[in-house]
Protein backbone atom coordinates (compact mmCIF):
# COMPACT_ATOMS: atom_id res chain seq x y z
CA UNK A 1 0.00 0.00 0.00
CA UNK A 2 1.21 3.53 -0.77
CA UNK A 3 2.28 5.85 1.97
CA UNK A 4 -0.20 8.50 3.05
CA UNK A 5 0.03 11.82 1.22
CA UNK A 6 -1.72 15.13 0.79
CA UNK A 7 -2.28 17.13 -2.40
CA UNK A 8 -0.40 20.17 -1.12
CA UNK A 9 2.56 18.58 0.61
CA UNK A 10 3.15 15.43 -1.36
CA UNK A 11 4.06 12.14 0.34
CA UNK A 12 3.87 12.24 4.14
CA UNK A 13 5.64 9.85 6.41
CA UNK A 14 3.34 7.67 8.49
CA UNK A 15 3.44 8.34 12.22
CA UNK A 16 3.02 6.17 15.29
CA UNK A 17 -0.49 7.57 15.59
CA UNK A 18 -1.26 6.42 12.05
CA UNK A 19 -0.01 2.92 12.84
CA UNK A 20 -1.98 2.79 16.08
CA UNK A 21 -5.15 3.90 14.32
CA UNK A 22 -4.72 1.32 11.55
CA UNK A 23 -4.00 -1.52 14.01
CA UNK A 24 -6.72 -0.46 16.44
CA UNK A 25 -4.39 -0.17 19.42
CA UNK A 26 -2.83 2.60 21.50
CA UNK A 27 0.36 4.42 20.55
CA UNK A 28 1.96 2.89 23.65
CA UNK A 29 1.31 -0.58 22.25
CA UNK A 30 2.96 0.40 18.97
CA UNK A 31 5.97 1.61 20.93
CA UNK A 32 6.14 -1.66 22.85
CA UNK A 33 6.07 -3.67 19.66
CA UNK A 34 8.88 -1.58 18.15
CA UNK A 35 11.07 -1.60 21.25
CA UNK A 36 10.29 -5.20 22.22
CA UNK A 37 10.63 -4.17 25.87
CA UNK A 38 7.19 -5.21 27.10
CA UNK A 39 5.01 -8.32 26.69
CA UNK A 40 2.45 -7.92 23.88
CA UNK A 41 0.03 -10.60 22.70
CA UNK A 42 1.25 -12.29 19.51
CA UNK A 43 -1.95 -11.46 17.61
CA UNK A 44 -1.62 -7.80 18.59
CA UNK A 45 2.05 -7.74 17.59
CA UNK A 46 1.24 -9.20 14.18
CA UNK A 47 -1.54 -6.64 13.67
CA UNK A 48 0.80 -3.75 14.53
CA UNK A 49 3.59 -5.06 12.32
CA UNK A 50 1.14 -5.52 9.44
CA UNK A 51 -0.04 -1.91 9.85
CA UNK A 52 3.58 -0.72 9.82
CA UNK A 53 4.22 -2.56 6.55
CA UNK A 54 1.02 -1.33 4.94
CA UNK A 55 1.76 2.30 5.85
CA UNK A 56 5.46 2.04 5.06
CA UNK A 57 6.25 3.20 8.58
CA UNK A 58 9.96 3.76 9.26
CA UNK A 59 11.29 4.58 12.73
CA UNK A 60 12.76 8.07 12.75
CA UNK A 61 15.71 7.67 15.12
CA UNK A 62 16.60 11.37 14.98
CA UNK A 63 13.11 12.43 15.99
CA UNK A 64 13.13 9.86 18.77
CA UNK A 65 16.39 11.26 20.13
CA UNK A 66 15.02 14.80 20.09
CA UNK A 67 11.89 13.69 21.87
CA UNK A 68 13.96 11.96 24.51
CA UNK A 69 15.94 15.11 25.18
CA UNK A 70 12.86 17.05 26.19
CA UNK A 71 11.57 14.62 28.79
CA UNK A 72 11.04 10.86 29.06
CA UNK A 73 12.94 10.93 32.33
CA UNK A 74 12.16 9.68 35.83
CA UNK A 75 14.29 10.93 38.71
CA UNK A 76 14.71 9.00 41.95
CA UNK A 77 16.31 10.50 45.05
CA UNK A 78 17.61 8.09 47.68
CA UNK A 79 19.57 8.47 50.87
CA UNK A 80 22.31 5.95 50.12
CA UNK A 81 23.12 4.05 46.93
CA UNK A 82 24.67 0.95 48.53
CA UNK A 83 21.88 0.37 51.06
CA UNK A 84 19.80 -2.58 49.73
CA UNK A 85 16.57 -0.93 50.93
CA UNK A 86 17.10 1.93 48.47
CA UNK A 87 18.79 -0.20 45.82
CA UNK A 88 15.82 -2.53 45.40
CA UNK A 89 13.35 0.33 45.22
CA UNK A 90 15.59 2.01 42.64
CA UNK A 91 15.66 -1.18 40.61
CA UNK A 92 11.87 -1.25 40.55
CA UNK A 93 11.79 2.38 39.42
CA UNK A 94 14.36 1.76 36.67
CA UNK A 95 12.63 -1.33 35.32
CA UNK A 96 9.21 0.29 35.22
CA UNK A 97 10.62 3.48 33.69
CA UNK A 98 12.35 1.43 30.98
CA UNK A 99 9.06 -0.22 30.04
CA UNK A 100 7.79 3.22 29.07
CA UNK A 101 10.96 4.14 27.22
CA UNK A 102 12.09 6.50 29.99
CA UNK A 103 15.55 7.18 31.33
CA UNK A 104 16.02 6.74 35.09
CA UNK A 105 18.32 9.18 36.88
CA UNK A 106 19.39 8.21 40.41
CA UNK A 107 20.53 10.88 42.89
CA UNK A 108 22.02 10.27 46.35
CA UNK A 109 21.17 12.88 48.99
CA UNK A 110 23.31 11.22 51.72
CA UNK A 111 20.79 12.19 54.37
CA UNK A 112 21.02 15.92 53.62
CA UNK A 113 17.58 17.54 53.19
CA UNK A 114 19.08 20.48 51.29
CA UNK A 115 20.74 18.15 48.78
CA UNK A 116 17.40 16.43 48.36
CA UNK A 117 15.66 19.73 47.60
CA UNK A 118 18.42 20.64 45.16
CA UNK A 119 18.00 17.35 43.33
CA UNK A 120 14.24 17.90 43.07
CA UNK A 121 14.97 21.30 41.53
CA UNK A 122 17.46 19.73 39.10
CA UNK A 123 14.91 17.14 37.98
CA UNK A 124 12.40 19.94 37.45
CA UNK A 125 14.87 21.77 35.23
CA UNK A 126 15.38 18.57 33.23
CA UNK A 127 11.60 18.35 32.73
CA UNK A 128 11.43 14.91 34.33
CA UNK A 129 8.07 13.16 34.04
CA UNK A 130 8.28 12.21 37.72
CA UNK A 131 10.53 12.82 40.71
CA UNK A 132 10.46 10.05 43.32
CA UNK A 133 11.84 10.71 46.80
CA UNK A 134 12.46 7.54 48.79
CA UNK A 135 12.66 6.71 52.49
CA UNK A 136 11.76 8.30 55.77
CA UNK A 137 12.05 12.00 56.54
CA UNK A 138 12.73 14.14 59.59
CA UNK A 139 9.91 16.40 60.76
CA UNK A 140 11.03 19.92 59.84
CA UNK A 141 8.49 22.61 58.99
CA UNK A 142 10.85 24.59 56.75
CA UNK A 143 11.92 21.55 54.76
CA UNK A 144 8.34 20.33 54.39
CA UNK A 145 7.24 23.75 53.16
CA UNK A 146 10.03 23.88 50.57
CA UNK A 147 9.32 20.37 49.31
CA UNK A 148 5.60 21.17 49.04
CA UNK A 149 6.42 24.27 47.00
CA UNK A 150 8.52 22.21 44.62
CA UNK A 151 5.70 19.69 44.35
CA UNK A 152 3.39 22.48 43.18
CA UNK A 153 5.98 23.67 40.65
CA UNK A 154 6.39 20.16 39.26
CA UNK A 155 2.63 19.74 39.03
CA UNK A 156 2.27 23.05 37.18
CA UNK A 157 4.80 21.80 34.64
CA UNK A 158 3.01 18.52 34.05
CA UNK A 159 5.29 16.44 36.29
CA UNK A 160 4.62 14.73 39.60
CA UNK A 161 6.41 14.41 42.94
CA UNK A 162 6.04 10.90 44.34
CA UNK A 163 6.61 10.19 48.03
CA UNK A 164 7.84 6.62 48.44
CA UNK A 165 7.79 5.30 52.00
CA UNK A 166 7.48 8.68 53.71
CA UNK A 167 4.75 10.83 55.29
CA UNK A 168 2.49 13.11 53.19
CA UNK A 169 3.20 16.82 52.80
CA UNK A 170 -0.37 17.97 53.39
CA UNK A 171 -3.47 18.53 51.31
CA UNK A 172 -2.04 21.60 49.56
CA UNK A 173 0.84 19.64 48.00
CA UNK A 174 -0.08 17.82 44.76
CA UNK A 175 1.83 14.57 45.24
CA UNK A 176 1.40 10.86 44.68
CA UNK A 177 2.39 8.41 47.42
CA UNK A 178 3.44 4.78 47.77
CA UNK A 179 3.44 3.60 51.37
CA UNK A 180 3.99 0.27 53.07
CA UNK A 181 2.53 -0.92 56.36
CA UNK A 182 5.60 0.01 58.38
CA UNK A 183 3.91 0.16 61.77
CA UNK A 184 1.90 -2.99 61.07
CA UNK A 185 5.03 -4.95 60.22
CA UNK A 186 6.69 -3.88 63.48
CA UNK A 187 3.55 -4.83 65.40
CA UNK A 188 3.47 -8.28 63.79
CA UNK A 189 7.14 -9.14 64.37
CA UNK A 190 6.95 -7.97 68.00
CA UNK A 191 3.81 -10.01 68.57
CA UNK A 192 5.60 -13.03 67.09
CA UNK A 193 8.31 -12.66 69.76
CA UNK A 194 5.70 -12.16 72.49
CA UNK A 195 3.93 -15.34 71.42
CA UNK A 196 7.21 -17.18 71.96
CA UNK A 197 7.29 -15.95 75.55
CA UNK A 198 9.68 -13.01 75.10
CA UNK A 199 8.72 -9.91 77.07
CA UNK A 200 12.14 -8.30 77.49
CA UNK A 201 12.66 -7.29 73.85
CA UNK A 202 15.48 -4.94 72.89
CA UNK A 203 14.67 -2.56 70.02
CA UNK A 204 17.98 -1.76 68.33
CA UNK A 205 18.80 0.92 65.73
CA UNK A 206 17.13 3.54 63.57
CA UNK A 207 17.60 7.34 63.82
CA UNK A 208 15.11 8.47 66.50
CA UNK A 209 13.83 11.50 64.56
CA UNK A 210 13.25 9.61 61.30
CA UNK A 211 9.64 8.85 60.36
CA UNK A 212 10.56 5.23 59.57
CA UNK A 213 11.90 4.70 63.09
CA UNK A 214 8.95 6.44 64.72
CA UNK A 215 6.48 4.17 62.92
CA UNK A 216 8.40 0.99 63.73
CA UNK A 217 8.72 1.91 67.38
CA UNK A 218 5.01 2.77 67.48
CA UNK A 219 4.09 -0.68 66.15
CA UNK A 220 6.52 -2.34 68.55
CA UNK A 221 5.11 -0.53 71.58
CA UNK A 222 1.51 -1.11 70.52
CA UNK A 223 2.12 -4.88 70.42
CA UNK A 224 3.69 -4.81 73.89
CA UNK A 225 0.81 -2.84 75.37
CA UNK A 226 -1.87 -5.05 73.83
CA UNK A 227 -0.18 -8.07 75.43
CA UNK A 228 -0.06 -6.31 78.78
CA UNK A 229 3.70 -5.66 78.72
CA UNK A 230 4.82 -2.22 79.87
CA UNK A 231 7.42 -0.81 77.43
CA UNK A 232 10.79 -0.25 79.10
CA UNK A 233 12.53 2.90 77.80
CA UNK A 234 15.91 1.29 78.54
CA UNK A 235 15.15 -1.38 75.93
CA UNK A 236 14.78 1.17 73.12
CA UNK A 237 18.27 1.78 71.73
CA UNK A 238 18.01 3.96 68.59
CA UNK A 239 20.95 4.69 66.34
CA UNK A 240 21.84 4.48 62.68
CA UNK A 241 20.58 1.92 60.18
CA UNK A 242 24.06 0.43 59.91
CA UNK A 243 25.83 -2.85 60.51
CA UNK A 244 28.53 -1.05 62.48
CA UNK A 245 25.99 0.40 64.90
CA UNK A 246 24.31 -3.00 65.39
CA UNK A 247 27.68 -4.62 66.13
CA UNK A 248 29.07 -1.88 68.36
CA UNK A 249 25.96 -1.26 70.47
CA UNK A 250 25.23 -4.97 70.91
CA UNK A 251 28.81 -5.61 72.02
CA UNK A 252 28.46 -2.83 74.60
CA UNK A 253 25.17 -4.20 75.92
CA UNK A 254 26.59 -7.71 76.19
CA UNK A 255 29.49 -6.43 78.28
CA UNK A 256 26.98 -4.75 80.61
CA UNK A 257 25.04 -7.99 81.01
CA UNK A 258 21.91 -8.18 78.86
CA UNK A 259 18.52 -7.82 80.49
CA UNK A 260 16.64 -9.06 77.43
CA UNK A 261 15.87 -12.37 75.77
CA UNK A 262 15.14 -11.13 72.24
CA UNK A 263 16.33 -8.40 69.89
CA UNK A 264 14.21 -6.56 67.34
CA UNK A 265 16.77 -4.96 65.02
CA UNK A 266 15.44 -1.92 63.17
CA UNK A 267 16.51 -3.45 59.85
CA UNK A 268 18.34 -6.52 58.56
CA UNK A 269 21.65 -4.66 58.27
CA UNK A 270 21.54 -3.76 61.97
CA UNK A 271 20.60 -7.39 62.71
CA UNK A 272 23.67 -8.61 60.83
CA UNK A 273 25.91 -6.44 63.01
CA UNK A 274 24.15 -7.60 66.17
CA UNK A 275 24.50 -11.23 65.10
CA UNK A 276 28.25 -10.80 64.69
CA UNK A 277 28.59 -9.33 68.19
CA UNK A 278 26.48 -12.13 69.66
CA UNK A 279 28.59 -14.78 67.95
CA UNK A 280 31.86 -13.24 69.11
CA UNK A 281 30.55 -13.15 72.69
CA UNK A 282 29.58 -16.83 72.56
CA UNK A 283 25.87 -16.06 72.74
CA UNK A 284 23.82 -18.50 70.66
CA UNK A 285 20.99 -17.43 68.37
CA UNK A 286 18.24 -18.43 68.97
CA UNK A 287 19.02 -20.71 71.94
CA UNK A 288 20.23 -17.88 74.20
CA UNK A 289 18.79 -14.78 72.52
CA UNK A 290 16.27 -14.58 69.66
CA UNK A 291 16.91 -12.08 66.87
CA UNK A 292 14.62 -10.53 64.23
CA UNK A 293 15.04 -7.84 61.60
CA UNK A 294 13.09 -5.78 59.12
CA UNK A 295 13.05 -5.38 55.27
CA UNK A 296 13.85 -8.96 54.14
CA UNK A 297 16.89 -8.11 52.03
CA UNK A 298 19.28 -10.91 50.89
CA UNK A 299 21.44 -10.75 54.03
CA UNK A 300 18.47 -12.13 55.99
CA UNK A 301 18.87 -15.48 54.22
CA UNK A 302 22.67 -15.36 54.25
CA UNK A 303 22.95 -15.11 58.05
CA UNK A 304 23.27 -18.30 60.07
CA UNK A 305 20.83 -18.96 61.51
CA UNK A 306 18.66 -17.48 58.80
CA UNK A 307 16.93 -14.34 60.01
CA UNK A 308 13.23 -14.05 60.81
CA UNK A 309 12.21 -10.65 59.50
CA UNK A 310 9.48 -8.45 58.02
CA UNK A 311 9.15 -8.54 54.25
CA UNK A 312 8.76 -5.16 52.55
CA UNK A 313 7.89 -5.27 48.81
CA UNK A 314 10.75 -2.93 47.92
CA UNK A 315 10.98 -3.45 44.16
CA UNK A 316 7.21 -3.32 43.81
CA UNK A 317 7.19 0.01 45.65
CA UNK A 318 9.51 1.40 42.97
CA UNK A 319 7.37 0.06 40.16
CA UNK A 320 4.18 1.44 41.66
CA UNK A 321 5.78 4.84 42.20
CA UNK A 322 6.37 5.15 38.46
CA UNK A 323 2.91 3.82 37.61
CA UNK A 324 1.23 6.35 39.88
CA UNK A 325 3.12 9.21 38.27
CA UNK A 326 3.09 8.35 34.59
CA UNK A 327 1.04 5.16 34.09
CA UNK A 328 -2.60 4.36 33.56
CA UNK A 329 -3.07 6.38 30.39
CA UNK A 330 -3.37 3.57 27.82
CA UNK A 331 -6.77 2.31 26.85
CA UNK A 332 -5.43 -1.20 26.46
CA UNK A 333 -3.43 -1.17 29.72
CA UNK A 334 -4.03 -4.46 31.51
CA UNK A 335 -3.45 -2.98 34.94
CA UNK A 336 -6.20 -1.73 37.18
CA UNK A 337 -6.44 2.08 37.31
CA UNK A 338 -4.09 3.69 39.79
CA UNK A 339 -4.88 6.49 42.21
CA UNK A 340 -2.82 9.17 43.87
CA UNK A 341 -1.96 7.03 46.90
CA UNK A 342 -1.19 3.36 47.35
CA UNK A 343 -0.45 1.34 50.48
CA UNK A 344 1.35 -2.00 50.16
CA UNK A 345 1.26 -4.70 52.80
CA UNK A 346 4.09 -6.23 54.82
CA UNK A 347 4.32 -9.70 56.34
CA UNK A 348 6.56 -11.78 58.59
CA UNK A 349 8.99 -14.26 57.06
CA UNK A 350 9.63 -16.90 59.73
CA UNK A 351 13.06 -18.52 59.49
CA UNK A 352 15.43 -19.88 62.14
CA UNK A 353 16.46 -17.04 64.47
CA UNK A 354 13.61 -17.18 67.01
CA UNK A 355 13.01 -19.80 69.70
CA UNK A 356 10.75 -19.92 72.75
CA UNK A 357 12.11 -18.08 75.77
CA UNK A 358 14.10 -20.34 78.05
CA UNK A 359 13.24 -20.59 81.73
CA UNK A 360 16.56 -19.28 82.97
CA UNK A 361 17.32 -15.70 84.00
CA UNK A 362 17.63 -13.00 81.38
CA UNK A 363 20.84 -11.81 83.04
CA UNK A 364 23.85 -13.54 81.47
Amino acid sequence: MRRQSTAADGPRRATVTDVARRAGVSTATVSRVMNRNYPVAEATRERVEAAMRELGYVVNAHARALAGASGRTVGIIVNELIDPFYAYIARGVEREAALGGRLCLVCCAQGDPQRELAFVELMHERRADAVIVVGGSVADRGYTSELARRARELDAGGSKLVLCGRPPLGEQAPTAAVEYDNEGGAFAITDHLLMQGHERILYLGGPPKLSTTRDRLAGHRRALELRGVTPDPELAQPGTFSRNFGYRRMAELLREGPDFTAVFAANDIVAAGAAQALEEAGVRVPEDISLVGYDDIPVAQELRPRLTTVHVPLEEMGRQAVRLAVGGGDEDDWREPTTGALRLGTHIVVRDSVAPRSGRSTRM
